[in-house]
């Protein structure tokens, strides 16, 4: 006993000195996040959201944004491959051309994952996708358009974006819905005849919706892939003077949007949930790192909202 007790004082007397290491603190991980625009809320709102709930998890998050430019966005994820961060997050400015600089961060051994717009480019590794289930909502915005025309059918516009993976689903989606109800008997046929670039933007969004009216004086309604790209296009019916006559169908659900269906600008909205998106992404990652299996897909329904929901949050344009 004697010894033993010798043993422990000289055990903390050499503990005191530094002579035996303590245990080692955890190392804090870092994500590197590249969001498709800062200039619009909804990638900004996943961003916030992330950064709180990766926090939680041990995680420092560095965010940048690509603001819809390709080669800067491949920059920025070559930057986060030169830092050796631990993991990468994007929404890819262009679902195909981002695919070198994702092969570039899986040669390096950087788990990849993606945010509301996935990766097409072949033999680009993605762990999992997050985002709102686009495909689904673009039915919605079907339905809604459907219900907005009143059954009495007419010309419809499309403001679209071709290159974000996104906005391809919403529109099939979309497409499939009023495809389904023309071929109903004696349903009022809604026939799409015009889709042109609104880059996601409300200025490309105000542009193309005026080709449009120019193009089809009879046009009836218009479906735009977000909300900056639907008040854009209100913008240009109050300008033509057809806003009360001709019906819009956004996507998003933003502060600004919800408003604008509120005051009956844009009839309706699937929206989404960028927050749940942000920490669900979180969420994935520290499952990643925790060694548990994750799904290669994580899908966020969306929920139709008109201008009842807008009045009944207390909404004022």
């Amino acid at each position: 006993m004697k010894y033993l007790r010798l043993f422990a004082i000289l055990a903390a007397g050499f503990a005191a000195a530094g002579c035996i290491p303590s245990s080692p603190s955890p190392v804090k991980r870092t994500i590197g996040l590249s969001v498709l625009s800062q200039t619009n809320p909804f990638f900004m709102e996943i961003a916030d959201n992330l950064r709180e709930e990766a926090v939680k998890h041990g995680f420092d998050v560095i965010v940048v944004s690509g603001e819809n430019d390709v080669a800067r966005q491949d920059k920025q994820l070559n930057d986060f491959v030169a830092r050796n961060v631990d993991a990468i997050v994007l929404s890819p400015c262009d679902s195909k051309s981002i695919g070198p600089a994702i092969r570039a961060a899986n040669a390096a051994g950087i788990p990849v994952f993606t945010v509301d717009i996935a990766v097409l480019a072949p033999d680009a590794k993605v762990v999992t996708h997050i985002a709102t289930d686009n495909y689904a909502g673009g039915k919605q915005a079907g339905e809604a358009m459907i219900e907005a025309l009143g059954g009495r059918g007419g010309k419809v516009g499309v403001l679209d974006l071709k290159a974000v993976e996104s906005c391809i689903l919403r529109v099939k989606g979309f497409k499939e819905v009023i495809d389904a109800n023309n071929q109903k008997p004696g349903a009022a046929k809604i026939e799409i005849v015009s889709e042109l670039p609104c880059g996601g933007a409300k200025d490309q969004g105000y542009k193309s919706a005026e080709d449009m009216l120019q193009a089809h004086a009879d046009l009836a309604a218009i479906f735009a892939i977000n909300d900056p790209a639907a008040l854009g296009a209100r913008a240009a019916l109050e300008k033509a003077g057809k806003a009360e006559r001709i019906k819009l169908i956004g996507f998003d659900g933003q502060p600004e949007g919800k408003r604008a269906i509120a005051a009956g600008k844009i009839y309706a909205d699937p929206i989404q949930y960028p927050d749940k998106i942000g920490r669900t992404a979180a969420t994935v990652i520290a499952k990643y790192f925790d060694g548990e299996e994750v799904a290669p897909e994580v899908l966020i329904p969306t929920a139709l909202y008109r201008k009842a929901d807008g009045e009944r949050d207390g909404l004022k344009p």
